[in-house]
């Protein structure tokens, strides 16, 4: 069959285009353009005009308004007159989406009324103990220190005392050697890092392993040509090891989170579902098993 088509833009953007005042430039039930067997309002265009124009760029903005518009219209003609065999099928697509859309809105206003989003520590430790298997490193993870001085340094020695050291009086002794001197020092303790994030603090070469360095608890060193380092691993998490838990924390309220939604959801479908069978608003039909009475709740 062929189509017929008929356009028309009126030539009314171009005449109000004079106009400077929006109010009268959208007045009234003008026909902007007829496309697809539909037509385009002035009404129906006026929430979509920006308050701030006018004028030509107002009329600019309703050019390319009505171009759409019409395009629209001529691949939704097209479309229904090619897919009009499974026209029940896109109904019932339609209809699935907007119901699962309704429940998902419901789902969502009972979390939002009832959610708790606060988690101790306990819980978040105990679904972590509960829950190690699931949680392995798939990269090495370090905790350590490193101190950047310049070579010859006579305070070189005391460094490395220091940095060897596992007191806080130790701690605040190096902090306080490398404020005064200008050397730096790194403390990566408080946080897990990935192995290769602590190397870039030190003269590394691209081509060689350096693994065997997380043996070690003691100070290592190395130098390049302008600077003396120390370093120090005081802990390892190798690949396959448990992640430790304060990499876990954000993950862990996630999932907790999640089953606390995931309940609020479960709990009210079920409390709807009991009043509906207690009002006797529902009527199921169970096809009854051997020895099984079958089910039915009138409405």
């Amino acid at each position: 069959m062929k189509r017929s088509v008929h356009i028309l833009v009126v030539v009314a953007a171009l005449v109000l285009a004079a106009c400077r005042e929006m109010p009268r430039y959208f007045a009234g039930e003008r026909t902007l353009a007829r496309a697809g067997g539909r037509e385009l309002k002035l009404d129906d265009v006026r929430s979509a005009v920006p308050e701030s124009l006018s004028g030509d760029d107002s009329a600019a903005f309703l050019r390319v308004y009505i171009d759409r518009w019409v395009r629209k219209q001529l691949k939704l003609e097209e479309a229904e007159e090619l897919f009009s065999s499974s026209e029940a099928d896109i109904d019932r697509m339609v209809e699935e989406y907007r119901q699962a859309l309704l429940v998902r809105r419901l789902d969502q206003h009972y979390v939002d009324r009832e959610i708790d989003t606060l988690f101790t520590q306990e819980e978040i430790a105990s679904y972590y103990n509960a829950h190690k298997a699931d949680f392995r490193s798939d990269r090495t993870l370090v905790k350590g220190r490193i101190v950047q001085f310049q070579e010859g340094a006579r305070q070189s020695r005391k460094l490395k005392e220091l940095l060897g050291a596992s007191t806080e009086t130790a701690d605040r002794d190096l902090a306080d050697l490398c404020a005064k001197n200008g050397f730096t020092l790194t403390d990566c303790r408080d946080k897990w890092v990935d192995f290769s994030e602590f190397l870039s603090y030190l003269p590394i070469l691209r081509s060689q392993n350096y693994d065997a360095s997380l043996a070690s608890r003691a100070v290592q060193e190395m130098r390049d040509s302008r600077s003396h380092y120390y370093y120090r691993i005081t802990e390892v998490r190798r690949p396959g090891e448990t992640i430790p838990l304060e990499l876990l924390r954000p993950t862990i309220r996630r999932i907790l989170f999640n089953q606390r939604q995931g309940e609020i959801i479960r709990r009210h479908e079920q409390e709807l579902y009991d009043r509906a069978v207690e009002a006797r608003r529902v009527r199921i039909f169970v096809e009854s098993q051997p020895g099984e009475s079958q089910t039915e709740i009138n409405e």
